[in-house]
């Protein structure tokens, strides 16, 4: 009867592991995401907002296709990759 009791309180055990394993993974990823954008905006923070640019004004599609530049041209992949294993649950 101990034996059962002992096994039933491992496999709750290895459940409960199990579902904080997975939830720290979903907030790993929200982290990464979060310093991915926080990079980007820092970046972009950096770079300056003018709408102006040698005395022209620049339209909304080049300031998109400039803020789009900045996100591949952040780094933050870099970082992200870097960062990362430091937060990882080692199985």
């Amino acid at each position: 009867q101990k034996t059962g009791a002992i096994q039933q309180w491992i496999r709750s055990a290895i459940q409960r592991l199990n579902h904080y394993k997975a939830e720290h993974h979903k907030v790993l990823k929200e982290a990464a995401t979060l310093l991915e954008l926080a990079l980007w905006k820092a970046n972009l923070d950096d770079k300056g907002g003018d709408d102006m640019r040698g005395g022209v004004r620049t339209t909304r599609g080049r300031r998109k296709r400039a803020r789009k530049e900045i996100c591949v041209t952040s780094g933050a992949s870099i970082v992200i990759k870097n960062v990362l294993p430091f937060l990882v649950l080692k199985s």
